[in-house]
């Protein structure tokens, strides 16, 4: 146990978002997300929202400043009927800890998964909501060391 980390973010978890540096990606995959599959390295959340795990990472971890924009999500395919509550969710976490205005664009499925591939990390969790896949660019840390 540490103080000011959240318990959700596992040693592992941890260890995955201190190596990486800036524009690495990690995903954060819903439950019918091919993790296994398509990761590099492969972190088990399973039990954990991502709306949680976004709570828990963000005071951590940077988003790039650098680009149009941090946030992917995996855009719902065309002729879907589905509808995409949790990323409002998204929206109102990332404001909290991200200043640029529109950090979030749409990536089409397989051009997602395709970009999975390459992450640094994807993170496996128990998030049951339908297109709630999203990938983090991590950014630069600017203070220093105290």
């Amino acid at each position: 146990m540490l103080k000011g980390i959240s318990p959700l973010i596992s040693p592992d978890l941890l260890k995955i978002l201190a190596e990486m540096g800036h524009s690495d990606e990690i995903v954060l995959a819903d439950a019918n997300f091919p993790a296994a599959s398509h990761a590099k390295r492969l972190v088990r959340c399973d039990g954990h929202g991502i709306p949680e795990l976004l709570e828990a990472i963000l005071p951590l971890f940077p988003l790039d400043v650098y680009v149009d924009h941090a946030v992917s999500l995996m855009g719902v395919t065309p002729g879907d009927a589905v509808e995409t509550p949790i990323w409002e969710k998204y929206r109102a976490i990332v404001g909290r800890y991200h200043s640029v205005e529109d950090a979030f664009e749409e990536i089409e499925r397989f051009n997602f998964y395709e970009r999975a591939k390459q992450a640094y990390a994807v993170v496996s969790t128990g998030e049951k909501a339908l297109y709630a896949n999203v990938i983090l660019k991590k950014g630069v840390v600017i203070q220093g060391c105290d």
